[in-house]
């Protein structure tokens, strides 16, 4: 039995979907992260019963903060992304969490939407400084709660040959992944997914396409991804996410976001260039109700696989959409700050 419903959302489901692909699905992926992050918080005495946790999110991390502060009695304040909408909002206030969304700017990139929320960040923690700042974005500590994730992807698939596939965002999904599964096995591949604008891999110069793919990219440094954990970086646009949605639903059943579209697409295209790989198991963030008027609109026809395929490059400067893909080979990367660096009160 589970202590509460923030405990249970934070262990996901491994799904068989065929041909050695598996989906690693959860309802609200950052709870994950969160839950064992907080827990490991008040254990060691850094935070306590009762006070304010505060972080920025574009929406999963807000929503699992909530959930979490609820279950183990703290409280939460959420600096919300302009992509976070009224369902979402809607369980922030019934579980007790208050929010400050930052308003929609001319700018539609992921750069001006997170400096502004840190900033508001930064102002808040100056009139609160009793409140405490999770730091999704730089604090390794949300690696935590993936260590038996990882455990689990062993037990059940072993851990030779396993590929996994899954967005960027802070680091504190894949990166971790990749620190608790090669300690099982050090050839575990790790495939990480960027959508266009994220300065993280160097895409912020392709133009947007009008449509941000939330949480998988950064308009700031993050200082918690582990740029040597990837074997292989693919950039990935709107179009191709979508479509990756709804041939997901329509061939196996799974509801899911716009990160899983990408992964199902990209686990797709290793599988066929490699039919006889070990495992590939790709990470699916939340369902796929935030998106049902951008990526399933009721009306419109149950589309056709368009059979997307990436183009690969050995150069950031050659990427373009709305596919690219190149072998990362493990290597670092380094991405300035442009944010002013938070100074904790004394």
């Amino acid at each position: 039995m589970y202590k509460s419903f923030a405990e249970r959302l934070s262990e996901p489901d491994l799904i068989d979907l065929g041909d050695g692909v598996y989906v690693l699905r959860f309802e609200v992926m950052k709870v994950t992260s969160v839950y064992a992050a907080v827990k490991q918080l008040l254990d060691t005495g850094v935070i306590s019963p009762g006070q304010t946790l505060v972080d920025s999110s574009s929406g999963i991390y807000g929503h699992a903060l909530a959930l979490v502060c609820r279950a183990l009695g703290l409280k939460a304040h959420v600096f919300a992304s302009v992509a976070v909408d009224a369902a979402i909002r809607t369980q922030l206030k019934y579980l007790g969490a208050t929010y400050t969304q930052v308003p929609s700017s001319d700018d539609p990139g992921l750069q001006h939407d997170q400096e502004t929320r840190v900033r508001l960040v930064h102002e808040y923690m100056k009139a609160h400084p009793d409140a405490y700042w999770m730091q999704q974005y730089h604090d390794d500590v949300h690696y935590v709660g993936y260590e038996s994730v990882a455990g689990t992807l062993v037990k059940e698939l072993g851990s030779a040959g396993i590929t996994v596939v899954g967005g960027v965002g802070t680091g504190a999904s894949t990166s971790a992944m990749s620190r608790y599964l090669r300690a099982a096995s050090p050839d575990v591949r790790i495939v990480g997914i960027q959508p266009f604008g994220s300065r993280s891999f160097g895409s912020d110069k392709i133009p947007l396409d009008g449509f941000i793919v939330a949480g998988i990219g950064s308009g700031i440094r993050f200082g918690n991804i582990d740029y040597s954990a990837y074997d292989e970086i693919h950039w990935i646009n709107f179009d191709v996410s979508a479509a990756g949605c709804r041939h997901l639903l329509a061939t196996t059943g799974v509801f899911a976001g716009l990160s899983s579209g990408a992964g199902w697409q990209i686990a797709r295209h290793l599988r066929a260039n490699d039919p006889d790989g070990g495992p590939i198991v790709f990470l699916s963030a939340d369902p796929g109700h935030r998106y049902v008027e951008r990526v399933f609109p009721p009306d419109g026809p149950v589309e056709t696989d368009p059979e997307y395929a990436p183009r690969l490059i050995d150069d950031l400067a050659d990427m373009t959409g709305p596919w690219s893909a190149m072998h990362w080979d493990r290597r670092p990367y380094g991405v300035e700050d442009d944010l002013p660096a938070y100074v904790p009160a004394s």
